[in-house]
């Protein structure tokens, strides 16, 4: 046959362009599927850095002590990761001692801030990076954490001080993040699923932290 094509040739070319169709399709999905996967592994890919400023806080006031790069994950939250909740934390022992294990690599976890029981602040970790702090990798995720300089058996621990400077710390970063000033959203490391700790312990004012955090909220604290 010298005009046209067979039906059955027809019906194969008809297969072909489905085939084609519907692998172009998938390849479209597989695409923004890679490109959203590649926009959270960032930091993983040779030559790629996002622009960060040495020492920055994002904390107006804060210190910068950078902890070790072991003991948190560089990300680029909230784009990666969103951010709801605060994880409050005591640190056991003295203001210097917590930041020696934050910089130890071998330690394996650390908290974005350390509030000192004179009201210092001081930044170890960007809210942009994923702190080891919660004992739970999705918490780690979706949080920043916040340790206190004292004891969880001692109330003396925490100072008028203390209390007032977290509570603006913790006021700027729920209006960061868009995150309820309330139980729900700003829990203690105790509170956290898995955790065998007990901070931030009985003598921690749950009452007294959340009404501090909500006025300076609505006082614009940044």
């Amino acid at each position: 046959m010298s005009a046209g094509a067979s039906k059955g040739d027809t019906d194969r070319r008809l297969g072909r362009r489905a085939l084609l169709a519907g692998g172009a399709a998938a390849a479209v999905g597989v695409a923004a599927l890679a490109r959203e996967e590649l926009s959270r592994l960032w930091w993983r890919l040779p030559g790629v850095e996002k622009s960060r400023v040495a020492g920055a806080v994002d904390f107006r006031g804060a210190r910068w002590v950078a902890a070790s790069s072991a003991n948190y994950r560089r990300a680029d939250r909230p784009d990666d990761y969103p951010v709801d909740r605060v994880v409050v934390h005591v640190t056991q022992g003295g203001y210097a001692s917590a930041v020696k294990v934050f910089q130890d690599p071998g330690h394996r976890a650390a908290a974005h801030y350390i509030v000192r029981r004179d009201g210092r602040v001081t930044q170890l970790i960007r809210e942009l990076d994923v702190a080891f702090h919660a004992g739970n990798r999705a918490y780690n995720e979706r949080s920043v954490g916040i340790e206190h300089e004292g004891f969880v058996e001692h109330a003396s621990s925490f100072t008028d001080a203390m209390y007032a400077a977290s509570a603006r710390l913790t006021a700027a970063v729920c209006a960061r993040y868009g995150i309820p000033v309330d139980r729900e959203h700003i829990v203690g490391h105790a509170e956290v699923p898995g955790t065998d700790h007990t901070d931030p312990g009985p003598h921690w004012d749950w009452e007294r932290y959340l009404r501090l955090v909500r006025k300076a909220r609505g006082a614009g604290a940044v």
